[in-house]
């Protein structure tokens, strides 16, 4: 059964400088207040793992929590690049950064394979992509039936999955409505998962059909944090902070302003405080 601790506590607890870690959320219920609290705690060196890596991600990055990304596409979404992780990219600020790029849909199946405990995930991929000459953990290999050469890439099994969810109950079980990605995937995959969660309920509710309910045995740690997932948005809770994003744009370009607002933002605030 999962534990219910604080925020703090649950970071402190489950993770470490020199892990790998997978901060999942697709647009949605992506867990910032988690990743704020890995910065307050400065660990570092950390290997992050992230589909769709965006502003928390470059925010960590920035802060120097970073060793090596493994992702997809990789920006602030419908406004630019990120600057945070350009500058550890291009000039090693504050530190360099290694990086393995995949494409959406290796990642997804590298997930998936981790979470079914095989060592990779063979797919139809990458036909006619540069990436394989840039990602030497990319491969080909031969189907032993038909004789077609597919794609195969390592299974992802992250040290600690981290996610954002809308409800538990007392008993550790998490519901997650609306807009989901790969957040099943990455909690069956990982050694240690903590789920941050909008309330504590006595009892899940009946939920729509776009919901997934992780049962208590599959999740190590909750963390009740309302407003977790901000500046991205919780399906029933709040919306999406647009003028964030477009915010962070500026904010981000230039490294006396971005530590500037992680000093305001999130090195002065609590654990249990969203941004």
């Amino acid at each position: 059964m999962a534990e219910i601790l604080s925020l703090h506590e649950a970071i402190a607890r489950f993770v470490r400088s020199g892990d790998s870690v997978a901060l999942e959320g697709f647009t949605h219920l992506i867990p910032f207040a988690a990743g704020h609290e890995i910065i307050r705690q400065q660990l570092t060196d950390l290997t992050l793992i992230r589909m769709t890596p965006d502003l928390i991600y470059d925010q960590m990055i920035g802060c120097g929590c970073a060793r090596k990304l493994v992702f997809s596409w990789g920006g602030n979404p419908g406004v630019g690049s990120l600057h945070r992780l350009r500058d550890a990219v291009e000039r090693g600020w504050p530190k360099p950064l290694e990086i393995e790029e995949h494409s959406h849909s290796a990642m997804a199946h590298a997930y998936a394979a981790g979470a079914s405990g095989l060592p990779c995930a063979v797919f139809r991929g990458y036909q006619g992509s540069d990436l394989r000459r840039v990602n030497p953990r990319i491969k080909a290999i031969t189907c032993p039936f038909t004789g077609e050469v597919l794609t195969a890439v390592p299974a992802l099994r992250p040290d600690v999955a981290v996610i954002h969810a809308q409800k538990a109950d007392r008993a550790g079980n998490v519901l997650l409505e609306g807009i989901v990605g790969v957040q099943k995937e990455a909690v069956l995959a990982a050694g240690r998962s903590l789920v941050t969660v909008e309330e504590l309920v006595d009892a899940l509710p009946r939920t729509s059909p776009n919901a997934i309910v992780l049962p208590s045995w599959t999740v190590t740690a909750i963390a009740v944090v309302p407003g977790g997932a901000k500046p991205s948005y919780a399906h029933g809770y709040y919306s999406r902070d647009n003028a964030f994003y477009v915010a962070w744009d500026a904010i981000s370009r230039d490294r006396e302003a971005f530590q500037a607002w992680i000093a305001e933002h999130v090195l002065s605030r609590p654990a249990e405080v969203a941004s």
